[in-house]
């Protein structure tokens, strides 16, 4: 593919327009994720109650997803886009102020993660479907992966920044900076000329969200590929949690030591995004799956590493196996599907790409109290690599039979 191809979505001004301030919400949502990581070990100590924290910030999505996808076949994405960046903002805002206070205590982070969470579930299949209006099906796969290398961007630059102001200031700023950048994109969204956007007609108010279980039941391609999504988001993306443990448990480090490992992870995860870009002939099942089991793989080898050294100099190993993955899922199945069940069909696999972690998060906080972290990473390398490989299997046995009843009926 030339570079021309390589940045052709680009070329739709709403989408140029939006770009960078997604870069800057996406460096906000990472520098608050640290900030909320430290300062749960910074008001406990506790690998478990970290564990809760991501849970209840993810829990929402098993129960908003759904509805959420349903509103963005029907309803002006734009606007409840507006409705989301809003309240996101304002929860920031209050966390940082109560934090730059001094009166923050582990309840009002409960109550903050859990409110983020509404918003973010409601947030997510809107966002994604809204991609497809800003440049259209034809650049779509291209838009999927480039934003992938900006949400990676924000992962590069915001741990970083995060760790060298918890540093200087505590916890607070990251918290601020983050409600300022949702007030940039509120902003961003108002400049967007409807007249450009590629809209589908609107789903009528009757349908239903069964019409997008029904259409994935009846597709074993996609089926298999959300199955393998689940696995890898539940078991093996969890660095979040991985890194903070590794970095104040194991390596006995500081917040810079463990802002650095965010990017150190970025660095892998934007290279593996920037390389999807330009491999689209990889936006298939069977290389899906085979990225999954490489994933997992890596992630065994990650829990063995022996330092702070080896750990940071392997996670961009593992940050590009998993993003090259789960970019070439996510195109996959936006461009595979039916765009009017589009935003339903993306809150399926939102849900199961997130809706995974109010399960899995706290049992992997229990698990690292129990066994430890090394050991715990291990696990969680070893149910992913195992989940893909057997979905793997089942692809390739399932789509010869298909080929060979195919050949039988032509003869």
């Amino acid at each position: 593919m030339s570079n021309s191809q390589a940045w052709r979505a680009f070329k739709h001004r709403n989408y140029r327009l939006l770009y960078p301030a997604s870069a800057m919400s996406n460096i906000g949502t990472w520098a608050q994720r640290v900030a909320q990581d430290w300062l749960v070990l910074e008001l406990t100590g506790s690998a478990q109650i970290l564990g809760i924290v991501t849970g209840l910030q993810f829990a929402p999505t098993l129960f908003l997803s759904l509805w959420a996808g349903s509103l963005a076949d029907k309803f002006d994405k734009r606007k409840l886009l507006y409705i989301t960046n809003l309240g996101a903002g304002l929860v920031s805002a209050w966390l940082g102020l109560l934090i730059v206070s001094g009166a923050v205590e582990i309840w009002h982070v409960y109550v903050a993660a859990l409110s983020l969470g509404v918003f973010s579930a409601l947030d997510a299949p809107v966002r994604t479907s809204f991609t497809s209006e800003l440049v259209g099906r034809t650049d779509l796969p291209n838009a999927v992966s480039l934003n992938s290398a900006n949400f990676n961007v924000g992962r590069l630059v915001g741990p970083a920044m995060s760790g060298f102001l918890i540093l200087l200031f505590g916890t607070g700023p990251s918290f601020l900076i983050n409600s300022f950048s949702y007030v940039v994109m509120i902003v961003t969204l108002t400049m967007i000329n409807a007249d450009e956007l590629h809209t589908q007609k609107g789903a009528e108010l009757g349908t239903k969200i069964r019409d997008a279980l029904v259409y994935i039941r009846s597709r074993l391609d996609l089926t298999l590929v959300m199955l393998t999504v689940f696995f890898s988001a539940t078991f093996g993306l969890n660095y979040q949690i991985f890194n903070a443990l590794m970095a104040t448990q194991e390596f006995k480090m500081g917040p810079a030591e463990f802002g650095s490992l965010g990017t150190f992870l970025a660095i892998g995860s934007l290279s593996g995004a920037l390389i999807a870009a330009r491999l689209e002939s990889w936006r298939v099942p069977r290389r899906i799956m085979a990225g999954a089991v490489i994933f997992g793989v890596t992630l065994v080898l990650l829990s063995n590493a022996p330092n702070y050294l080896v750990y940071s100099i392997m996670l961009p190993f593992g940050g590009a196996i998993a993003l090259m993955s789960l970019v070439s899922a996510n195109s996959y199945v936006q461009t595979s599907v039916d765009p009017n069940l589009r935003g339903r069909i993306m809150g399926v696999y939102l849900l199961i790409f997130m809706g995974g972690t109010p399960i899995g998060s706290p049992m992997i906080g229990f698990l690292a109290g129990e066994i430890g972290i090394r050991a715990t990473i291990a696990v969680c390398g070893t149910l992913t690599a195992l989940a893909a490989l057997i979905l793997f299997v089942i692809f390739t046995v399932k789509r010869n039979a298909i080929g060979a009843a195919k050949a039988g009926s032509n003869q």
